[in-house]
């Protein structure tokens, strides 16, 4: 069989999905249009198919006409609260978008479905296709694992895979993964600084939280590049800020959230206690009350060394050799599938898709408005998902 030649010939299908998909881009956990059309682009395959129950998942099994162990592939499927500016003709017409290529993986996952159906005859051993809702802070692979998702076909799988596509970093086409960790762990850094309200014309009369506040924005960055080793890399990024409601008043309260990336359970408990003592001590300095909560998130998304190797093999020998490039560093971005291969080997592979006439080093990131993805990859990632549990149930 020759998968590649099979997606390509799915191609027009793959874009077609895909784009459904871009237009009805859905958040968090609850994605009942996104299913919907997952469920109707998997209809007619020989699978067994199960809905989640507190959430918008699909799981889908494909079981080989030959027995052998059960192989995972998954795809995430919601977006991101931002509103899109790519000019695209079909873009998301709202607040709302897949900024992260969540649209790509789920086309992908659906078009390996249709390939491996039409080879089922030739498989020895099951293929567990996960849908997950729910990457983008939800939690949705462990929602999916607490609904036994690794146990969907009777046994646990022996290995995992997922792809994900990046609109920079690397030219369209190409191929990236490693060994070891691969993209970094996440915890969320929450603040309220508490005041009191007044005039703007009289700050002494008022206790003004938004400059406390501001200082613990730019003193957490430099505590944090101050006190770690740049060779287990921190970083943190406030991306909310919210205080006030006219220039003439000083609000009672000031907040604001910020990611926290990190790749060691040591750096990221200092991070715990550091950042929360940083806040404290600035708000005391003011005269001001404050709330630092430090909540972990998702852990270091940590590739199974032969897995990782295994699909780096397999690009090799169906794209060939110039599609595939090593990385030397993670990713400081952060995955919930780092839950699935926590509890099954496995690999998440990298994906790029820099649209033509961009450069990588250039191109807008994924998660920005202008973020957009190049659909040429949709037939090679669909041929890589089949691929990758071909080989995989073919070594047993």
């Amino acid at each position: 069989m020759n998968l590649l030649d099979d997606a390509t010939a799915l191609a027009d299908e793959l874009v077609r999905l895909r784009r459904t998909l871009h237009g009805v881009p859905e958040l968090g956990l609850d994605l009942p249009r996104t299913q919907e059309a997952v469920l109707a682009a998997l209809d007619g395959l020989p699978l067994d198919m199960s809905t989640g129950h507190g959430l918008s998942s699909v799981t889908a099994v494909l079981r080989g006409e030959r027995p052998g162990p059960t192989v995972l592939l998954r795809g995430d499927m919601d977006a991101l609260p931002v509103a899109e500016r790519t000019g695209l003709p079909f873009a998301a017409p709202a607040d709302r978008m897949h900024a992260c290529g969540h649209d790509l993986h789920t086309a992908m996952l659906a078009g390996a479905a249709r390939l491996l159906s039409a080879h089922r005859d030739r498989i020895a051993g099951n293929v567990l296709f996960m849908f997950q809702p729910g990457e983008e802070g939800y939690n949705g692979a462990g929602r999916m694992i607490d609904e036994g998702v690794l146990e969907a076909t009777g046994e646990r799988p022996v290995a995992a895979y997922a792809l994900h596509v990046i609109s920079h970093t690397w030219e369209s086409g190409v191929f990236a993964t490693r060994g070891g960790p691969a993209m970094a762990a996440s915890s969320v850094l929450d603040v309220t600084v508490r005041g009191a309200g007044g005039h703007g014309s009289a700050p002494h009369r008022a206790k003004d939280p938004i400059p406390a506040a501001c200082e613990m924005v730019t003193a957490l960055q430099t505590w944090i590049s101050r006190s770690f080793d740049v060779f287990d890399p921190v970083v943190l990024t406030v991306g909310k800020f919210h205080a006030g409601t006219q220039s003439n008043i000083i609000p009672d309260t000031a907040a604001f959230t910020a990611t926290v990336r990190s790749f060691s359970d040591e750096t990221r408990a200092r991070l715990r206690r550091g950042t929360v003592a940083v806040c404290e001590g600035i708000a005391a300095a003011h005269g001001l009350g404050v709330e630092a909560r430090f909540t972990e998130q998702y852990p270091v998304t940590v590739n199974d060394a032969a897995e990782a190797a295994f699909a780096a093999d397999a690009v090799r020998e169906v794209h060939g050799e110039e599609r595939y490039a090593g990385m030397d560093n993670p990713l400081l971005g952060a995955e919930d599938f780092s839950r699935v291969i926590e509890a099954v080997p496995g690999a998440m592979i990298f994906l790029g898709a820099t649209m033509p006439g961009l450069h990588p080093d250039s191109a807008p990131t994924n998660h920005s408005p202008l973020a957009a993805f190049d659909e040429a990859v949709l037939p090679d990632g669909a041929a890589l998902y089949a691929e990758l549990a071909v080989r995989r149930l073919a070594v047993g």
